[in-house]
């Protein structure tokens, strides 16, 4: 299985019996007719229209749109009654045939509108029925499209084709008869989704109410400091990266990956990944690890897998859904985290594996001031910390809490490892704060000095020093949609936040009073701070991701060393991996931010296609790279096999 190139798909065209030259004639004079309003050319009696203009004026009217006057149907008293001239004319297309070579877009409605409706998800046509005020504003496109106004319609823009894609049950496409038409769609759309998002109307006032006058760049970012982006020039090599055509649809290509895979063991079933930096990672199941070697081709199977045994008869439980594995002490050992109850994310505590033997040495458990305590996720120290082979701490998170645990007893003695069932040692709570209610964390990365990064249900990315847990040192507003999934440089620069239908990079740099560059993580930003870049997928490749088509895992490429600078982003999505080259998603000038309104999105990537769903995808340590690529191999699982790819630097 090869990469694949993003791609938007073919060209919008017409059927043979609507050819382009009706369509430019049409377009030409509609667009001469909306330009000079007061002009009374002698109308036309062969004009055909797809329905009577009073039947257009009370469908208009039914939608109860808030917009009513920029876009309200043309008047049918009108000398020239023409309803391509309605400023909210467009043409639906629908994407066909998936990611085959003959896949194409085909004319839905040749001639229709679109308004903004909240309406709900009645789809009567009745006039005189009452908007709901607290129904979600929904984009309508004539009779076919109704769907409310999210981050799950994927919607790209293409400005010079005066075109929106989306996707709705399907990939579609509208493409608006009049400038004035797409420029007004862009500006209510994004209104539309900032009330759906905040629930309150999409005002200046508003704006800065909910992302901090500090933030205002995230509400204009036209407006925003952009220097930080600009000054972003890390040079990785003499070959640089390549311009993606985004126009093919699917581009196989064993010229740009190389790939390695094997089975797993028939009975693992991975559910996650634990890449060693030194000789070997492992594959997580729920029936036990299988340790695989590690080379600068990849992961292969050493034909060893070790299933869980340990102390108390009870022991196979544990182990039913395995949701974090983290690796310590010099990859000696392996914190594996699984959730108490089945579908709940919390665990009342962590099983010490010996990795050797293949024994649960230590069945730890989460406790504060005597009472049992329960944690979302864990990790280590800092991005090396699980090369340290005295390491006795980890880091852990909650709904509402941050701290780090210790293995070793209070007078500092590493506690004994426990014989027996009964035998359950307290880890010791060293350092953190319980938060009051609210925070809701989700997920939580380390820099490689220490510093923590935290993603919430709210969307919001906090900065912690290494030296504090109580206060963050800067908390970055949402975008609306969870984070469920954080990842952070080794330099503690770049913030990469995974949501559902994107990824947000973050730039945590600053320029202090003293004309210093600190980070968020030492210091507060002020108020000259970049606005976010958003990666994306298009909407076709979304639809083609499968059924779960949401991303995961969002990560930058591993390395630490100071002065080293990550390469690749990496995501899951469904059935496909896909890679962003870090560098051009950084440029200012990248192609796909010409002509952008909004925050920037980036649509130039590889994809990794699987036939099944994938587990993980994760770079290997950065010492796998070798002579002739720049990247360490690409790790991917599925449940039931793991593939390794080279990325040749010749082939970026």
């Amino acid at each position: 299985m090869g990469g694949s190139h993003s791609r938007d798909g073919p060209d919008l065209s017409d059927s043979d019996q609507y050819t382009d030259d009706e369509e430019e004639e049409e377009q030409s004079q509609s667009e001469e007719e909306y330009s000079t309003p007061t002009r009374n050319p002698n109308p036309s009696p062969s004009v055909s229209t797809p329905q009577s203009l009073d039947a257009l004026d009370r469908k208009l009217k039914s939608l109860h749109l808030k917009y009513s006057n920029p876009i309200s149907s043309p008047n049918p008293n009108s000398p020239n009654p023409n309803p391509s001239s309605s400023p909210n004319a467009v043409k639906l297309y629908l994407h066909v045939g998936g990611s085959n070579p003959s896949a194409r877009w085909v004319p839905s409605e040749k001639l229709t509108t679109f308004s903004f409706s909240r309406r709900g998800s009645s789809d009567e046509d009745d006039s005189d029925s009452s908007p709901n005020p607290n129904a979600p504003w929904c984009l309508v496109v004539g009779s076919k499209i109704r769907a409310p106004i999210g981050p799950a319609l994927q919607l790209k823009s293409f400005p010079a084709q005066k075109r929106v894609d989306f996707v709705a049950d399907g990939v579609w496409a509208i493409k608006f008869l009049h400038p004035q038409g797409y420029s007004f769609f862009f500006k209510q759309y994004q209104d539309c989704l900032f009330e759906n998002t905040y629930g309150v109307e999409a005002t200046q006032e508003n704006r800065v109410k909910v992302y901090g006058k500090d933030f205002i760049g995230w509400a204009q970012p036209d407006a925003a400091d952009d220097s930080i982006w600009e000054d972003a020039k890390e040079s990785f090599g003499p070959n640089p990266a390549k311009k993606t055509p985004r126009s093919a649809l699917s581009i196989e290509s064993r010229e740009l990956l190389e790939e390695f895979e094997e089975e797993a063991a028939a009975e693992l079933g991975i559910q996650s990944l634990a890449l060693g930096a030194l000789d070997n990672s492992f594959l997580v199941g729920k029936a036990g690890i299988q340790v695989v070697k590690n080379f600068s081709h990849g992961v292969h199977g050493k034909g060893v897998a070790v299933k869980f045994s340990g102390p108390g008869s009870s022991n196979q439980n544990l182990f039913s859904t395995p949701k974090k594995a983290l690796l310590m002490r010099a990859e000696t050992n392996m914190l594996l985290m699984s959730p108490a109850n089945e579908g709940k994310p919390h665990t009342t505590g962590v099983n010490q594996i010996d990795i050797e033997t293949g024994k649960v040495v230590t069945q730890w458990k989460f406790e504060k001031d005597g009472a049992d305590i329960t944690m979302r996720d864990i990790t280590n120290d800092s991005k090396g910390a699980q090369l340290d082979p005295s390491e006795s701490t980890f880091l852990g998170l909650d709904d509402n809490r941050l701290c780090r645990w210790d293995m070793r007893d209070r007078h500092g003695i590493v506690q004994n490892l426990a014989d027996s069932a009964a035998d359950t040692p307290v880890l010791s709570w060293t350092q953190g704060h319980q938060f009051a209610r609210g925070t809701n964390f989700q997920c939580f990365a380390s820099t490689g000095d220490g510093s923590i990064v935290v993603g919430s249900i709210d969307g919001k990315i906090r900065l912690y020093s290494k030296s504090s847990m109580r206060m963050a040192k800067t908390a970055f507003p949402g975008l609306g949609s969870p984070i469920t999934h954080v990842d952070v440089t080794y330099d503690g620069k770049w913030i990469l936040g995974t949501t559902d239908t994107y990824l947000v990079l973050i730039c945590t740099i600053f320029i202090d009073k003293d004309g210093k560059e600190k980070t968020g993580f030492g210091g507060r930003m002020g108020n000259r701070i970049a606005a976010p870049r958003l990666l994306k997928l298009t909407p076709l490749d979304s639809h083609l991701a499968g059924v779960n088509n949401k991303f995961r895992g969002g990560q930058f490429s591993w390395v630490t060393e100071n002065g080293k600078q990550e390469r690749h982003l990496v995501a899951t999505v469904g059935k496909f991996s896909i890679i962003w080259n870090f560098e051009q998603v950084k440029k200012s000038n990248h192609e796909c931010y010409l002509n952008q309104e909004g925050l920037k999105s980036c649509y130039c990537y590889k994809i990794i296609p699987k036939e099944e769903s994938i587990v993980d995808s994760r770079f290997m340590h950065d010492k796998f790279a070798v002579s002739d690529s720049p990247e360490a191999p690409l790790v991917v699982a599925t449940p039931m096999k793991v593939s390794s790819f080279s990325i040749s630097s010749r082939r970026l």
